[in-house]
C-alpha cells in the first residue's frame, strides 16, 4: 500500500478530486489552505497581500498498482499550468489493525 501525499494551486482541487473519482480512488484526508512555494519555479502561494493565492493539499492511500497511472494522470494536470504546479510525493505506508 502506497500513500500519495499532493500539494497543488487551490484552484485545482476540483479536478485532483475528479482524477481520484476516475481512478477509483475513494478515501482521502485534504487541507483546503496550505501555504508554501515551489522548489523549481512555481510561484510562491502565502495568501498574503503580495502573494494571494493559496495551495490545497490531499493526502490517500491506495494498492501499489494505482500509484502509476494515478501519477501520470496528475502530471497531465501539472501540465496545464506548470507555474502554478502540483507535486505528488509516494510513501510506503501499512495499515494498522487492532488484533487482540
Amino acid at each position: 500500500m502506497k500513500a500519495v501525499f499532493l500539494s497543488f494551486y487551490q484552484a485545482f482541487y476540483e479536478e485532483v478530486v475528479q482524477l481520484m473519482d476516475q481512478q477509483g480512488i475513494k478515501g482521502f484526508t485534504a487541507w483546503e489552505s496550505v501555504t508554501g512555494r515551489g522548489s523549481d519555479n512555481g510561484e510562491p502561494h502565502y495568501g498574503t497581500h503580495a502573494w494571494p493565492t493559496v495551495n490545497s493539499a490531499i493526502i490517500t492511500f491506495m494498492e501499489d498498482e494505482k500509484v502509476p497511472p494515478f501519477l501520470q494522470a496528475v502530471h497531465q494536470l501539472d501540465l496545464t499550468a506548470p507555474q502554478q504546479g502540483i507535486r505528488a510525493f509516494v510513501l510506503t505506508a501499512e495499515e494498522m489493525t487492532d488484533k487482540k
